[in-house]
């Protein structure tokens, strides 16, 4: 009798495998989700930042209307010619007006009182040395005249955005670490229950690392055939949630995607959390059979 022969009733524990393989599914499941949240949430902050970045908003903040017209064809003028500018464009007035209809009323929007003229920028690049130079341009032009970057307005939305990853990230660590303190009590309760069998396999000459590698290999089996079938799960819950996210008119939504490299880090998961089983188990074992004998 060896080892290897004493393997079976070692490891044949049909139900525990079960409850096992299905322990990990759930698990890699949720971690599939979580890890695809995160990578989601991190294209879309930068699709935002790329977006935002070289976007701005020019007001110009006249109450005489003929003088506001005229700096406004100046200040295009300005921008248009200028080699940081990539469009610059007046906001028709009339959807302008529409805009503010649900919080000033009629009364607001009467042509007696000021509106300021507004004038998207993108620039041909979002850094701050670009900002600057088109923000004394502007701002020559006039007194009354305010630039706003799209970045600033929305800068709440970016650090929400780059929260919600960290938290998916974080969700991450913790979905590995459970997995490993599982296999750790699987482990310990397999050693446990056979008792008698091990101790027949070293008297028979078996190392504690053969020992080891038995229920490394166990485990190992177990939580990739849990892995995969959890990631597939995963996979399909988000290919879901994607092609619903693609109906919706927004380009905050158009940046949650995943790339190519982000669903092969997705598909690697299983592998990750096996060999990571795997390791647990090795350890668990060794320590506990070098504490007891």
């Amino acid at each position: 009798m060896t080892a290897r022969s004493a393997a079976q009733p070692l490891l044949d524990d049909r139900q525990g495998r079960r409850a096992m393989v299905w322990i990990m599914a759930i698990m890699i499941f949720l971690t599939t989700l979580s890890a695809a949240l995160g990578l989601s949430t991190r294209n879309a902050g930068g699709a935002l930042d790329r977006q935002l970045a070289a976007r701005l908003t020019v007001q110009v903040i006249e109450g005489d209307a003929a003088r506001r017209d005229a700096e406004v064809v100046r200040l295009l003028a300005r921008l248009k010619a200028s080699a940081d500018v990539a469009r610059a464009a007046e906001v028709d007035r009339a959807r302008l007006a529409e805009l503010l209809r649900p919080w000033l009323g009629e009364a607001g929007l009467d042509a007696d009182l000021p509106m300021p003229a507004m004038i998207d920028v993108d620039l041909r690049s979002g850094d701050d040395a670009a900002v600057a130079r088109v923000e004394a341009l502007a701002k020559g032009v006039g007194a009354g005249i305010r630039v706003d970057r799209h970045a600033t307005w929305l800068a709440p939305v970016r650090s929400f955005v780059g929260a919600i990853g960290l938290t998916a990230f974080g969700l991450v660590l913790v979905m590995a670490s459970a997995t490993a303190a599982v296999v750790l009590l699987v482990a310990r309760a397999g050693l446990d229950t056979h008792r008698g069998t091990i101790d027949i396999l070293h008297m028979l000459g078996s190392t504690d690392l053969q020992i080891a590698r038995l229920f490394q290999r166990r485990i190992g089996q177990d939580t990739l055939t849990g892995g995969l079938i959890g990631a597939l799960a995963g996979a399909l819950v988000i290919v879901a949630l994607g092609e619903r996210m693609a109906t919706l008119e927004s380009q905050l939504a158009d940046g949650v995607t995943l790339a190519g490299a982000d669903w092969a880090l997705i598909a690697a998961l299983p592998f990750a959390f096996t060999g990571l089983a795997m390791l647990a188990a090795r350890i668990a074992v060794l320590r506990r059979l070098a504490r007891v004998l």
